[in-house]
């Protein structure tokens, strides 16, 4: 377990050097000059200069490259280039937002999903599968945008059920889940359709093996048969699928943080982008592509401390 974890944690780190060299190039790769851009028309010769000295602009694409990565490795994401403000400090203010609604997103689409998977394997060709089959490929093909438009139309402006902007007031509980509602149920509901099919393809492969019919021999009962053997093994799958899709729920949270106007990191790399503000963009990308990976990883050590054949064929 500890080799694959080894080579696991290795290639996680790989991965986050090659996504941060291709972010790298391509933020230098956007038409226009991060200098024009940043400081305005009005500003002259001597400022813009002075502007790009203190980024390295006028470095080679490789120094640039050379001097984020040093910086990188000794915890240090930059400045600011408005604010002076460190972007570690920036990006630790905005991730808690992402975070939030990325968890809040996955758990309500896990607590309806997974049962309703289970509900369909036992009982095949069912209305109730049938329905879990419509939802689920309806929930699929519905992008997160479209979601979001909608549930503020329906939620928040015909009913006045739900608030929209923002994420709250400070401090008040309430107030701040009442904002959470509709933008977690926008990147969720996808994620329904998702985990009742993989958790139905899983448990109709599962309930057919032999412990399963040993099981129902000795005479234990089908609840106990279900949550305690069977989805035991086909929840593996989905564990996967969730440390992998992790990235999906982060790209639909810029969706959801931009429409509803919600603090995140997803706004935040979209905001800075737009005034080209490249230490930010550069430290809050980094960041969400080590999360992504982290989540992956555990994800993967998760899966092969349960099934020992995954760490075997590594």
């Amino acid at each position: 377990m500890w080799i694959y974890a080894v080579k696991r944690l290795g290639l996680s780190v790989l991965i986050v050097m090659c996504a941060l060299l291709t972010l790298f190039t391509l933020l230098h790769m956007i038409p226009g000059d991060p200098a024009s851009i940043a400081l305005g028309p009005r500003a002259t010769p001597e400022i813009m200069a002075a502007y790009a000295e203190k980024m390295h602009l006028n470095e080679p694409i490789y120094v640039q490259f050379g001097i984020f990565f040093g910086d990188v490795l000794q915890g240090n994401l930059g400045v600011d280039v408005f604010s002076n403000k460190p972007v570690s400090d920036t990006v630790s203010e905005m991730l808690p937002f992402t975070l939030i609604l990325a968890i809040s997103s996955l758990a309500w689409a896990a607590i309806l999903g997974i049962p309703l998977g289970c509900l369909s394997a036992l009982y095949p060709n069912s209305w109730l599968d049938r329905f879990t089959g419509v939802l689920s490929v309806g929930t699929i093909a519905l992008p997160s945008f479209l979601v979001s438009v909608w549930a503020i139309i329906i939620f928040a402006i015909t009913l006045r059920w739900l608030p929209v902007i923002g994420a709250g007031e400070e401090g008040d509980l309430m107030d701040q889940i009442s904002h959470l509602v509709l933008p977690a149920f926008a990147v969720g509901l996808g994620w329904v359709g998702y985990l009742a099919r993989l958790v139905r393809a899983s448990m109709l492969e599962v309930m057919g093996e032999n412990y399963i019919r040993s099981a129902r021999a000795f005479g234990l009962q089908e609840w106990k048969i279900v949550y305690l053997y069977a989805l035991k093994v086909a929840i593996l799958p989905t564990i996967t699928l969730v440390g992998i899709g992790f990235g999906n729920l982060l790209s639909s949270a810029v969706f959801a943080e931009i429409i509803f106007s919600r603090p995140g990191m997803g706004k935040l790399i979209y905001d800075m982008v737009m005034f080209r503000n490249f230490p930010v963009v550069q430290g809050a990308v980094l960041v969400t592509t080590a999360l992504y990976v982290l989540v992956t990883l555990f994800a993967d050590l998760a899966v092969a401390l349960v099934d020992p054949r995954v760490r075997q064929n590594l």
